[in-house]
């Protein structure tokens, strides 16, 4: 029999609004994943088709002793090993998580004292942001592009 406690666990992985006696077949399939119950020969394709049988979204626990039982016989497998391994399975856990990367890429990359270019001129000496002065152009704006060589001669030519 599996253990109700995690089934309880597992049941209210990344759900919010699960209260812990129902599971979904997303998480059934997390819990047999974190269990390494998955094969070449058994997958989530064969839940699936197991799961849609009772007809249910969620599965209450009792339920979910039917469906263990009922997919470890379409696959010919033990049932007293596979509740085994479900119940010796850890808390559901996030394997992809982001990690932190090592502070001394972190240094670098924000060091103001490396910045080129444009970038260079959003700070000043200490290394503290210009806001605005070091975004845009302080310069009176006359409606002509720096360095063009034609300023104020368009009413001579006309």
């Amino acid at each position: 029999m599996v253990d109700s406690n995690t089934f309880k666990v597992f049941s209210q992985f990344g759900d919010t609004q699960s209260d812990g006696t129902t599971i979904t077949l997303k998480n059934s399939d997390k819990w047999m994943k974190e269990a390494k119950l998955f094969t070449r020969t058994f997958t989530t394709t064969d839940t699936g088709i197991a799961f849609s049988k009772f007809k249910v979204k969620k599965m209450p626990f009792n339920t979910f002793q039917d469906y263990i039982k009922d997919l470890c016989k379409s696959k010919k497998m033990s049932v007293d090993n596979f509740v085994k391994k479900l119940n010796d399975c850890n808390v559901p856990g996030v394997s992809s998580a982001t990690k932190a990367l090592p502070m001394g890429v972190t240094d670098r990359l924000t060091d103001t004292t490396k910045y080129t270019g444009a970038h260079k001129a959003r700070f000043g000496e200490d290394g503290k942001g210009k806001g605005m002065e070091g975004r845009e152009d302080v310069h009176d704006n006359e409606g002509y592009v720096q360095a063009y060589k034609g300023k104020d001669t368009f009413d001579k030519t006309h």
